[in-house]
This record gives C-alpha cells, sequence and structure tokens, in this order.
C-alpha cells in the first residue's frame, strides 16, 4: 500500500460540522492529502477562525458557509452554491451534531426534532444533495459520524442514539442504492474523544475517569486519532468499503 492511496488531491471535500472538536481533526486530515475543503456551521466567525487554522497546512483552498443544518430546504441551495461556485462536491463529510441530555420520560419535543433535525435528517439532506453529482461522475465518498451511542447508551440519551443509531440505517440502505454508480457510504463511530462538546457534557473528572476505564486501552482518544479512519474511507484505500461503520473507540464497545 502507498501514499498514492490515500492521496486527495483534486477531491472537493464538504465538512458538516467542521469548524471544531471532531469535525476540524477530520477536516484537517482531509485538507493536509489535498482535498480542497468547504466547512459548513452555523457560526461564522468560527467558520473564519477554523479556516485560518487549515489554511497553512493545506495544499488546496480552503472556504467556508455559514448554514443552519436544521434548515432542510437551506442544505439544497447550499450544496447547489457551492458546486455551482467552488467544485462538485467528491467527498462528503457529515459531522454536524447536537446532544441535549433528557430522560426519556421528559424529552421536550423541541429538543426531540432539533436532534433529529441536526444529527440524522441534514445527513439525509446533504446526501440527497450530492448522490446525483457523485453518481454521475463515477465517485464519490459519504461518511456519517455516528457514535458508539448509536450502539450502546446510557441514561439521558435516548435521543442522541436514536439518532445516531438512524445515521448507520441510513448509511446501510443508500450504499445499497449508490454502490453500483461507484459512491461509498460509511459511518464512522467515536467513542470517548475529548472535545468542547464532551467537555460540556462530561465536566466531571470522576465521570471522566469512568469513561477511561471502559475502554480497552485506559483513555480518552485524541482528535487526531481520527485522521487515520477518515483518510481511508475518504478515498481509493477505501474503495471496497461500504454500508459499515467503523467504531474508533479505544475498545469502549469491546464490553
Amino acid at each position: 500500500m502507498t501514499h498514492d492511496l490515500f492521496d486527495l488531491a483534486g477531491r472537493t471535500a464538504l465538512v458538516t460540522g467542521g469548524d471544531r472538536g471532531l469535525g476540524f481533526a477530520m477536516a484537517s486530515a482531509l485538507s493536509r492529502y489535498g482535498a480542497r475543503v468547504v466547512l459548513v456551521a452555523r457560526d461564522r466567525e468560527r467558520l473564519d477562525a477554523a479556516a485560518e487554522r487549515l489554511q497553512p497546512e493545506s495544499t488546496a483552498e480552503v472556504a467556508v458557509r455559514a448554514a443552519d443544518l436544521a434548515d432542510r430546504a437551506a442544505i439544497g441551495d447550499l450544496v447547489s452554491e457551492v458546486q455551482a461556485t467552488i467544485a462538485p462536491v467528491d467527498i462528503l463529510l457529515a459531522d454536524a451534531g447536537v446532544s441535549e441530555p433528557q430522560p426519556v420520560g421528559h424529552i421536550a419535543d423541541d429538543a426531540w426534532d432539533r436532534t433529529l433535525a441536526v444529527n440524522l435528517t441534514a445527513a439525509m439532506a446533504c446526501t440527497r444533495a450530492v448522490a446525483p453529482g457523485m453518481s454521475a461522475r463515477g465517485w464519490g465518498r459519504i461518511i456519517f459520524i455516528s457514535s458508539t451511542f448509536g450502539e450502546v447508551s446510557m441514561p439521558g440519551r435516548a435521543a442522541y442514539s436514536a439518532s445516531k443509531s438512524a445515521l448507520r440505517g441510513l448509511a446501510r440502505g443508500a450504499a445499497l442504492d449508490l454502490g453500483s454508480a461507484g459512491v461509498t457510504v460509511n459511518c464512522i463511530a467515536p467513542g470517548p474523544f475529548l472535545t468542547e462538546m464532551t467537555d460540556r457534557l462530561v465536566g466531571d473528572e470522576s465521570a471522566r475517569r469512568r469513561f477511561s476505564d471502559m475502554t480497552a486501552l485506559g483513555r480518552w482518544g485524541d482528535p487526531s486519532e481520527l485522521a487515520g479512519p477518515v483518510l481511508l474511507l475518504a478515498s481509493d484505500a477505501g474503495s471496497y468499503i461500504t454500508g459499515t461503520t467503523l467504531f474508533i473507540d479505544g475498545g469502549y464497545t469491546a464490553r
């Protein structure tokens, strides 16, 4: 296996939720390996800051687009605009996500709707928008960011787990729809990674230790450790991988 298998020069990647955390780390990997990267999130200021951090290490353009990914109609317009003004999208990395922990007997309708809209429906709408072009060109890579909580769960995470589990079903169905056109569709399911979101949700040191103790490696992951998996699924190196989920969790789900 040579470096050329992972070369993304000439490819364009649309990365939702790419302004921070795991999305930024994966966008950075795609950028370093030659892809033109378009970061999408709501906060333009944060997007611009992320692009400034990426551009010095990138060999291609880094662009940003501010959009509310809970707005299904806006996603189609966004993708059309990107493909008309920048380049056709070859790689979709759908990482945008929200988590609002609530016990199942007290899930608020607006929290449920927002969780499904951002975590699941946005991934579908982005896929629907990029799939025709990818199919016509005979090459495409679609990657959804699920979670170990799409396989297991914990109290208060029913809505989040439902959305992340559904992404895996979406990937399997889309893989069957698009495989004959040369388009692969897969999920990455990260486990405990130290990010701004996990800092908010698991701020207590003893809770952090409980999570690290549940992994086989005995520690939290660093976002940079997602570079290899995303490059595999986004490049020619992963050309025969589709309809599956890679668990990158330090052995969290092995127990």
